[in-house]
């Protein structure tokens, strides 16, 4: 299993082609990023758009590869909410461009989340706008060879009125889906906020699951520190056969970041 870098947390001080070296000194060989129109500073993402061929040619300097992108935000501001049956056509839209970008910088996946929840909708009215335009996300992703992770998120600590925030139900609309190319990413972070049993959780729903991503609970910093043994659950991924990448989005604590990405490599690694 690999172990890839969310570039957006670490060295938000420098561009991020210049990240991506840093990284890859640090250890690492494959990175994760958000938004293509965008790159996160340390506040919010106002750090500038991000050019695919400027990614690509650093990435190959680094001899580091992509793993996913990012196609909407949390609460559906940018590219739209799936919650929405009216942003349906946007959404869709965005993920067209985020397909086209991924091509032109050497990356096959992209994750996608799901909006907010909408006044004046039933949940069930929501799983229904949800559904429906995943099944047509998951078509026009197939035409192009490229995966879908859809991410549940906490909504007691970091996205308050955000939709999906169950494995069980993620896992379920995955499954009515029924698309190679439409995965679930579970978040060891938002999850254990959420629901805890992260390993048994993991274990049940591996054969829906594409991606996974962490972080120290609570705080979100190193993996290292907080009240879960990332040690243990990397290793049961791995005796459960999964052989897709790990991904590392956690906010340093260490004002060092090349020191914090070393020591949380060295700490997993063992």
């Amino acid at each position: 299993m690999k172990l890839d870098v969310c570039l957006e947390m670490v060295f938000t001080n420098l561009p991020y082609d210049q990240r991506i070296a840093k990284i890859a000194a640090s250890g690492f060989d494959c990175v994760e990023f958000w938004f293509h129109d965008g790159t996160f500073n340390g506040a919010d993402c106002a750090g500038g758009a991000k050019d695919a061929k400027t990614l690509k040619r650093a990435c190959a300097a680094a001899g580091v590869s992509i793993n996913n992108m990012v196609v909407n935000s949390p609460d559906g501001s940018l590219g739209g909410a799936l919650t929405r049956a009216e942003d349906r056509t946007k959404y869709l839209a965005r993920l067209e461009e985020v397909m086209a970008f991924a091509k032109a910088c050497g990356c096959r996946q992209a994750i996608t989340c799901t909006g907010n929840l909408q006044p004046g909708l039933s949940r069930n009215q929501m799983r229904r706008n949800v559904e429906q335009t995943l099944a047509q996300a998951a078509a026009l992703a197939a035409k192009h060879n490229f995966v879908l992770f859809l991410e549940c998120l906490n909504t007691r600590t970091d996205h308050f009125n955000y939709f999906l925030d169950s494995s069980a139900e993620g896992a379920a609309i995955v499954r009515a889906i029924n698309s190679p190319n439409l995965r679930l990413l579970y978040d060891v972070y938002h999850m254990q906020i959420m629901e805890g049993s992260v390993i048994s959780t993991i274990e049940e729903n591996l054969d829906v699951i594409g991606h996974f991503h962490s972080a120290g609970v609570p705080g979100r910093h190193e993996l290292m520190d907080g009240e879960l043994n990332y040690r243990d659950i990397v290793r049961r991924i791995e005796a459960a056969g999964y052989t897709g990448a790990f991904g590392l989005e956690y906010t340093p604590a260490i004002a060092d970041h090349a020191r914090s990405l070393r020591q949380t490599r060295q700490y997993l690694m063992k």
